[in-house]
């Protein structure tokens, strides 16, 4: 079996077209990432990853962000329309949390999908810039590692893959890394004793995506440009998962595409996540991240591995259950 590309790669729209099948057969990346332009109906949508699938020649996972609020990608009247994580936290707790990601899980793997871009495992804080601040599970070590971990086990016992992020932590940043690099100025003790130690106790999970954002404590590179931070994630945090990078078409980082992707995975990302771009684009990125190196390629079979298929559950009772909880109510 050949070593696929190592890259995460979006696709084009609500079909799959023979040229475009035929350039991911070709760049065969590790797996594909699905954004609204690619969901209309859920018999189109069972069709696109089925024929993304096929076109790969294999059972690549698909991702999607389906976090709740502002983002996620499957949306009413066709699925469930969910709160912002944060609002959530707050109304259900850590049982709300675990039965929303495992009713979550059901609506993705009827359509094919086996990954979510979550939890977010960031803390909030009262500078956190607002594009993140209701994305995150609180505002504490505590409570972020009780929420993110509720949220991870529901999302696995329905069978999706549970993506951590952004490590080593977003939470501090205040503006916003698709427009601008964010440079966060806390201590290395500050950042350890916080950001860092949500993620650590959360290492033993399968996947993880990087932060676009400068720790100079550490680095005056990005985090995911970072060899330093990086290494840090690896051996402090202690995370021995498959680590992705965040969207490198994000304008926190600079450079054309094949230095963005080439400065990622020399820093020591196992994959670059290209989300949005041209097919030029998509093709230096391809070229430049190269094939999953052998290390990264037992760290994605470990991961794949954790994709188990879902045991069977009364989803009505859970329904009705998440739903009281949801309204607040039985919740202490």
């Amino acid at each position: 079996m050949s070593v696929p590309g190592a890259v995460i790669l979006g696709v084009e729209g609500l079909r799959l077209g023979a040229d475009e099948a035929a350039f991911l057969r070709a760049a065969d990346p590790w797996g594909l990432i699905l954004f609204a332009r690619n969901v209309d109906a859920p018999a189109q949508l069972s069709r696109l990853t089925a024929d993304l699938r096929a076109a790969l020649g294999r059972e690549a996972p698909i991702f999607i962000d389906q976090e709740g609020g502002r983002v996620q990608r499957l949306r009413a009247p066709q699925w469930r329309d969910w709160l912002p994580p944060r609002d959530e936290a707050r109304l259900s707790g850590a049982r709300g949390l675990w039965l929303r990601a495992r009713l979550q899980a059901a609506e993705l793997r009827a359509m094919g999908i086996d990954a979510n871009c979550a939890p977010t495992c960031d803390i909030a804080g009262p500078r956190t810039h607002p594009f993140l601040f209701n994305r995150c599970l609180g505002e504490s070590v505590e409570e972020v590692v009780k929420n993110a971990r509720a949220t991870a086990d529901g999302l696995l016992a329905g069978g999706v893959l549970p993506v951590l992020k952004h490590m080593p932590g977003h939470g501090r940043a205040e503006v916003d890394s698709h427009k601008n690099l964010p440079v966060v100025e806390a201590s290395a003790e500050d950042l350890r004793a916080s950001d860092f130690a949500a993620f650590a106790a959360l290492a033993d999970l399968p996947m993880g995506m990087t932060a676009h954002i400068r720790f100079p404590a550490f680095d005056t590179a990005p985090a995911t440009q970072s060899a330093a931070m990086i290494r840090l994630i690896r051996e402090e945090i202690g995370f021995a998962g498959l680590l992705m990078t965040d969207d490198i078409g994000m304008e926190a980082l600079s450079g054309d595409y094949a230095a963005r992707a080439t400065a990622s995975i020399a820093a020591g990302c196992d994959l670059v996540l290209h989300c949005n771009g041209t097919r030029a684009e998509f093709e230096q990125t391809v070229e430049a991240a190269g094939r999953l190196v052998p290390a990264a390629q037992l760290r994605a079979a470990a991961a794949l591995r954790w994709r188990r298929p879902p045991a069977e559950v009364d989803l009505a009772r859970l329904i009705a259950e998440f739903e009281t909880l949801s309204r607040g109510e039985a919740h202490g």
